[in-house]
């Protein structure tokens, strides 16, 4: 299955990692802000503070723009699922068109793709549960031709082969928005070498003007910390806080099994 080399990591430890690497950027710089005083005592500290706020400006810029990619992302996966439910529901209700065979086997096969699909969620898009799916859009697909072969200019038939369509559609655009399109492992390692200059600068600062290492560092890191850890939650979609609601396919599964005989 597609992930990207930050998914061995849990949350809890995105954000340790993070914090302990922008605290050693601060502390690396503060020591070497120390060493420049002690050697070069005619740096002038507020250039350098102009400089630092410029530096943190830029950090925030790109912090912005990372959320606001896997928030976007994020709402593409939320209307995909209500998209992908609203399909396989009308499909169900459609495949009474066709004839009573087929429309058992069609109904049963729906039943067990919606199952699945929510089985797939709770394992994370498991690769069995996503073969199975692709299995089953194919049996439907075989049960759709025998309908057209009976009744080749029936419309309520071309009505379901329609929605069938829609159905395997928004099945491909669930695995593209859920597990292949994520922020980009160089988007990464951009954001945090940012955030480490940044943080190293404002440890610098603090060293050429020989002030002790305020607390309010200390918030700051966490601050870019917790930042970090909302995009990393915000890119994973089904783990964490952060996770798309799958109401609308529970809805349809319990609408499903209401109507089953």
């Amino acid at each position: 299955m597609y992930s990207e080399p930050l998914d061995a990591i849990p949350l809890w430890g995105i954000f340790l990692l993070t914090a302990a690497i922008l605290a050693i950027a601060v502390e690396l710089g503060h020591r070497f802000g120390l060493w420049r005083r002690a050697h070069l005592s005619a740096e002038n500290d507020q250039p350098v503070g102009a400089m630092v706020g410029s530096v943190l400006g830029l950090v925030a810029l790109v912090l912005g723009f990372t959320f606001s990619l896997a928030a976007s992302r994020f709402d593409d996966r939320r209307q995909a699922v209500h998209a992908e439910a609203t399909a396989i529901h009308t499909t169900y209700l459609r495949a009474n068109f066709l004839p009573a065979q087929i429309q058992v086997d069609v109904k049963k096969l729906l039943r067990e793709y919606v199952t699945i699909r929510l089985e797939a969620v709770r394992n994370h898009l498991a690769g069995h549960e996503i073969e199975r799916s692709e299995a089953i859009q194919r049996e439907l697909w075989r049960h759709a031709t025998e309908a057209i072969e009976l009744a080749p200019s029936s419309e309520s038939t071309a009505l379901f082969v329609d929605s069938l369509n829609s159905v395997i559609e928004l099945h491909a655009k669930r695995i593209m928005v859920g597990i292949r399109s994520r922020i980009p492992a160089v988007i990464w390692i951009g954001v945090i070498g940012l955030a480490w200059i940044g943080m190293a600068s404002l440890g610098y600062q603090s060293g050429i003007s020989s002030t002790a290492r305020s607390p309010a560092i200390i918030a700051l890191v966490i601050a870019f910390s917790i930042v970090l850890n909302l995009i990393t939650d915000l890119d994973r979609g089904q783990e964490g806080l952060l996770r798309v609601s799958q109401q609308s396919l529970i809805d349809v599964e319990r609408s499903i099994t209401a109507t089953t005989p």
